[in-house]
């Protein structure tokens, strides 16, 4: 999953205390007298529920109010008195202490974007009315970012997203095996507790350690998904929670994926329709099916001789593993227009020539893939099965089933410390969704929402792209629902549609 800024059950019982999480065991760390070993069996999280933190300014050129600081949390929450991790968390304090409401915590998505700067992110315009009530407190997922990094050694071949082929599936499965052994080898202590369960368990103990009875939160994409899990283990300490650009928790994350290729030909069927209306400006075709045959015939010549192409070299395959491409029309028509002039020679860029390569950072893809592959047990260890399912993908989704259905390390990953979370509650929320999102379709948008009982739905009729809310260029309407929501607290009476503006269009 993509983060709002970034590319690509067994449940607890409703109300319990984090220092009384199911499982939990006594902390060994207090042994001094008789006193505090029965205060640690009686409240095994003390410790870090009740450790006093040091602030300090987050960055130099940053404003002086910006804090961050790094708090300690168990690897393990059952067993609390074992290894611990370190949290890295920032705030910015609520601009009014009379109007002050609380904490409004803060996630971009992923699993594993860095989050600790999002109070202060220029991508992020939250409202005069949001920051006097709120302190904003964005946080570095655990093994990401400054959170304990875990990193696989990956390098960016193994980083690559790839599709299905005949030719290269033996090497595609070593290639995966190699990821889930890297990771095992480098983490291998970490990886079964790298999940979302122990996640939002991480942000009731910074709900603990701020000391507030209740949170309030903003999460995007992935972020939904953790804000759903926190609210079916920790129903009574969510308070106004928004939820942009949702996931369906039923299909975390192989059903996902794979709910990605269907949106994006939907996406795309939308858009060959729109620019067949604008053949004069775009010149790819007057008819839907000529455009598609334009936009096809350049993909099987891009695979057979690389597009030079902003800077870069362009097989077909690379044009199609962006399956954000058709989010937005106008984009999507300018950029395969150039695409074309490109391969006929017009105005024609050069390959940028590059010293030492060196292999990216891997810590995204690494904390990505630990999450996805140790939250559900559901991943297929069996190859065969991707292969069938690929090759199915592929004729239902010609444009990106190939991609969504590949084999990926989760087939080769360690079991994650739990089950799965089945998400099933009543906590109020708004889930916000643009209508053109094929990263996360409407269609899970609305899944979230059967699953949320208490939730309210807004809809961005005609939206385009990944995220709603807060944005530079966002829609005004929606943007004022959730407002109004984390300002009162009154969610809309029944879902709402807003309408895209002329940007979205």
């Amino acid at each position: 999953m993509r983060s709002r800024n970034t590319r690509k059950a067994s449940l607890l019982a409703v109300g319990l205390a984090a220092a009384t999480l199911t499982g939990l065991t006594p902390a060994t760390a207090f042994t001094a007298s008789t006193a505090s070993v029965a205060s640690t069996a009686k409240d095994p999280l003390r410790q870090y529920t009740q450790q006093k933190l040091q602030w300090k300014r987050c960055d130099a050129k940053g404003p002086a109010t910006f804090q961050c600081t790094t708090l300690k949390v168990p690897l393990d929450y059952s067993d609390p008195g074992g290894k611990t991790i370190g949290l890295a968390i920032s705030r910015l304090k609520a601009g009014s202490t009379k109007e002050r409401r609380g904490v409004l915590l803060l996630n971009p998505g992923g699993p594993g974007a860095p989050g600790l700067r999002l109070p202060t992110d220029p991508a992020m315009n939250f409202p005069a009315e949001v920051q006097r009530r709120y302190d904003l407190v964005g946080f570095d997922l655990r093994g990401a970012g400054q959170s304990t990094p875990v990193s696989c050694g990956l390098t960016a071949e193994e980083q690559a997203d790839r599709p299905y082929k005949a030719a290269t599936f033996a090497k595609d499965v070593d290639r995966a095996r190699t990821v889930a052994e890297k990771c095992r080898a480098r983490a291998g202590d970490k990886l079964p507790h790298l999940t979302t369960r122990n996640a939002a368990r991480d942000m009731d103990v910074i709900r603990a350690v701020l000391g507030e009875k209740r949170i309030s939160y903003l999460g995007y994409s992935y972020g939904t998904y953790l804000g759903a899990v926190f609210m079916q283990l920790f129903p009574q300490r969510a308070d106004r929670f928004v939820l942009d650009s949702a996931t369906d928790p039923t299909r975390i994350y192989r059903g996902m994926f794979q709910d990605m290729a269907k949106a994006a030909e939907q996406a795309f069927t939308r858009w060959t329709a729109w620019t067949a209306r604008r053949h004069t400006a775009y010149g790819l075709g007057d008819t839907p099916a000529k455009v598609r045959k334009t936009y096809w015939d350049l993909i099987a010549r891009a695979n057979r001789e690389p597009i030079p192409f902003e800077g870069q070299a362009l097989t077909g395959d690379d044009i199609r593993a962006d399956n954000s491409t058709f989010f937005h029309v106008r984009k999507a028509a300018e950029r395969i227009a150039g695409l074309k002039d490109a391969a006929e020679g017009r105005n024609p860029a050069p390959i940028g020539t590059a010293g030492q390569a060196q292999e990216p950072d891997d810590n995204f893809a690494s904390i990505a893939w630990s999450f996805m592959c140790a939250d559900t047990r559901t991943w297929s260890h069996h190859p065969k099965r991707y292969r069938r399912e690929a090759i199915r993908d592929k004729a239902r989704y010609p444009l990106y089933g190939d991609f969504s259905a590949a084999i990926t390390p989760c087939a080769f990953w360690q079991q994650g410390s739990e089950p799965q979370t089945r998400i099933d509650n009543t906590v109020g929320a708004l889930i916000t969704q643009n209508e053109w999102d094929s990263q996360t379709p409407l269609f899970s948008g609305r899944a979230m929402h059967r699953a949320l009982r208490g939730s309210q739905m807004l809809t961005v009729a005609g939206g385009e792209g990944h995220g709603v809310l807060y944005a530079p260029d966002g829609n005004p309407c929606a943007d004022e629902a959730a407002t109004v929501y984390l300002s009162t607290g009154r969610l809309p009476a029944k879902d709402l549609t807003c309408q895209a503006t002329t940007g979205q269009k």
